[in-house]
């Protein structure tokens, strides 16, 4: 059976470490991490990571794909859908009145991700904590982690420690890519460049792919995936 693949994406073996900096290795996992939460709520809240034990748990089996090209497929993630996350544990807490649109995630290795509410709540994504039936590396975004796999990885953001939630769409924030990235990052609208078809900016995304695998080999730890 031939892989499926979103136009403009090539399988490769094994799963690679992305992000920012990457000839640094990981930042450190704190030993009682906590997930911050702040914009239109009553007050600004810091959940520990612990409390994601009081939902209910979710397997996905999907496939990762960066927006320089290259899908890392059937990847087994483990967590608690952010739908379940925030209708127990944000909605209680917003503003009377508040219509929150656009989040911002925010990873402690200073990624940051704007994405809207609707597809924050699309149903295959989750806050990870497990990658193949394992604790997340450090490669990877331990403790916890974004998973939308629906979304170019960029959206992904690892090492998740802060979430903000607006009620109107707050100044753009791009991601690592040089180039402006799409608002919404579609893997199968190919929705890779804010201006551009993203046919058309492939070659250049290609042309980093090098350089990133020898930089996560630089920088990174255990491998996993």
């Amino acid at each position: 059976m031939t892989l499926r693949l979103p136009p403009g994406q090539r399988a490769i073996s094994g799963f690679p470490r992305f992000g920012k900096d990457l000839k640094n290795p990981p930042p450190p996992i704190p030993a009682d991490p906590v997930i911050e939460l702040g914009g239109v709520l009553t007050e600004g809240v810091a959940l520990s990571v612990a409390e994601l034990g009081k939902l209910p748990r979710r397997e996905v089996r999907a496939d990762f794909h960066c927006v320089a090209g290259w899908s890392a497929t059937g990847l087994v993630w483990e967590g608690v859908a952010f739908k379940d996350f925030y209708r127990v544990l944000v909605e209680p807490r917003l503003r009377p009145g508040a219509v929150v649109s656009h989040l911002v995630f925010v990873g402690s290795d200073g990624m940051r991700a704007l994405v809207l509410l609707e597809d924050a709540l699309g149903e295959d994504v989750l806050v990870a904590e497990r990658l193949g039936g394992e604790p997340l590396t450090g490669d990877h975004g331990a403790p916890v982690r974004l998973v939308s796999p629906w979304q170019y990885g960029y959206v992904n953001i690892k090492h998740l420690c802060r979430i903000e939630f607006h009620a109107t769409e707050p100044r753009a924030t791009d991601p690592w890519s040089p180039l402006a990235a799409h608002a919404r990052a579609r893997v199968w609208k190919e929705e890779r460049h804010r201006r551009l078809p993203g046919r058309v900016v492939r070659p250049l995304y290609r042309g980093v792919v090098v350089v990133i695998r020898a930089l996560s080999a630089k920088g990174g730890s255990a491998r996993q995936g």
